[in-house]
This record gives C-alpha cells, structure tokens and sequence, in this order.
C-alpha cells in the first residue's frame, strides 16, 4: 500500500502508482517552457522545478529523451548554437505543431483535473474523517 503524505513508497521500494510516473506530463510543460522562451536542454531541467518538480528533479535522460520524441513528431526544432566558449548545444524551439500540442495538453489536463477533484472529494469524505 502507498504511503500517505510525501512517502512514496511501498515495502520499501518506490510507489508504482500511476499518478507518481512523471514521464508523460514532462513534455506539456517542457513545451511550455520552450514557447516561453527557446532554452537548451539543462536549461530545461533547472525550469521544470517551476512545474513542481523539484522534489523529484528530472533525470536528464528522460529530458533529453523527451526532447528526442517531440522533435520527432514535429512539435519542436533544434539548431546548434557554437558561439562561447564551451561545447556546442543544441536551442529548442516550439514549433506551430507544438503549439498546437500545447492546447492539447492543456484540454487534457482541465479534463484530468475534474476527474482528480472528483476522486480527492471522496477520498477525503472517506478516509479524512478516520483520525477523528
């Protein structure tokens, strides 16, 4: 059973719950922030904080992997920046798919937060009065 509060885990090990999977609600606000304002990948990874995320900071793989899919289906373009010192890094940018993707998300999301009202009212109607 999954723990209450911050605890996140279950006989020890990580909660496999889905609500605690990160993965996919990554890209809505990678793209996001990538309309916001273009940024290389780390810079991406230090924002997402904004989204919460900063208890659980993002592994960089899944970033760049997120990174790799979207620009794949064409919701953001890369081009490599070689001015500075430094390596070369590559500069996202939202492109029209990816805005598009955006008001997508953004649909998904009102339609997921209902659903997640709904059940956090009967979880507390059911389980909030226990300590009483």
């Amino acid at each position: 059973m999954c723990g209450r509060g911050n605890m996140h885990f279950h006989h020890g090990h990580e909660c496999q719950c889905p609500g605690f999977k990160m993965d996919r609600f990554v890209q809505p606000c990678m793209l996001l922030l990538l309309y916001e304002k273009p940024a290389h990948g780390y810079e991406l990874m230090e924002k997402l904080s904004e989204f919460g995320f900063g208890d659980e900071s993002p592994d960089p793989a899944m970033v760049y992997r997120n990174l790799r899919r979207m620009e794949e289906e064409g919701w953001i373009k890369s081009q490599w920046e070689t001015e500075g010192a430094g390596p070369a890094k590559r500069l996202y940018t939202v492109t029209p798919e990816g805005e598009e993707a955006i008001h997508g998300w953004a649909f998904h999301v009102k339609r997921q937060m209902k659903r997640l009202e709904i059940f956090l009212e009967r979880y507390e109607k059911n389980f909030m009065d226990e300590g009483a």
